[in-house]
């Protein structure tokens, strides 16, 4: 276990949907940037990293636990820890506490360094995660198996400009909102999701098409999800749904 990192945070007005719970994607990439307060907290930001290395850090994989999700105008503390690392991934979580000092949410990501001119996964350098005090390990933290689905429910999107990060692609949280944006208003007032695994398979640019899929199943409450640009599959999720108020 490494050095953890936390920040208090009210959720704001424009970072809620109209069951005034925090707009998912909005939260997950709010905590990506406290990662990035630690990094700079320990003389060790990303901009170090890509200066010294030509690295860039992308995130591969989320497992997301929710118990709840907060709502407009609470206070929640969001605390990050890298957990552990091994040749090629960086393993760290996310903690988001209630006043009460309540876990409610968990955010469990796996991380890995980008050459930037390549944009191929590259070795991770010891003394880059060094000052985070996690272990290294050989062990690699795998999640679920996704499949190809066959007869998705497709929604199409054009990449734009804001969609875009510091890196040249699609930021990793409008993934994840292409894909719950596939329900409609009615699905999206009555259920909310109690866990996501999703992974990041290709980058997606500016200017692409694609198309956010999904296979739903009534009985088990689940959904399956792709993105596609040309008939290839950039990102999976598996989402676990729950009616809103069962916490």
């Amino acid at each position: 276990m490494g050095l953890k990192f936390s920040i208090p945070y009210q959720i704001p007005f424009y970072e809620t949907d109209i069951t005034h719970q925090v707009k998912l994607p909005h939260l997950l990439a709010f905590s990506l940037q406290v990662s990035g307060m630690q990094s700079e907290s320990l003389g060790n930001t990303d901009k170090d990293v890509f200066d010294k290395y030509g690295l860039v850090w992308i995130v591969t994989d989320y497992a997301i636990e929710i118990d709840r999700l907060p709502r407009y105008n609470e206070k929640v503390t969001i605390t990050t820890e890298a957990i552990s690392y091994n040749k090629i991934f960086c393993y760290r979580n996310f903690y988001i506490t209630d006043e009460t000092g309540q876990q409610i949410m968990l955010f469990k990501t796996t991380f890995a360094l980008m050459d930037y001119e390549t944009r191929k996964v590259a070795e991770v350098p010891d003394e880059v995660v060094a000052p985070y005090g996690a272990d290294k390990t050989k062990k690699l933290l795998r999640g679920p198996r996704y499949k190809a689905l066959e007869n998705p429910i497709e929604t199409l999107y054009r990449v734009r400009y804001f969609d875009l990060d510091m890196n040249g692609h699609v930021n990793n949280s409008k993934y994840l909102e292409w894909m719950l944006d596939v329900f409609d208003l009615d699905f999206l007032t009555k259920y909310t999701p109690a866990h996501i695994d999703l992974k990041y398979v290709k980058e997606i640019h500016h200017g692409s098409e694609i198309y956010s899929g999904y296979e739903f199943d009534q009985e088990s409450l689940s959904s399956q999800h792709q993105i596609c640009v040309d008939g290839n599959i950039h990102a999976q999720a598996i989402i676990q749904w729950k009616e809103i108020g069962e916490e």
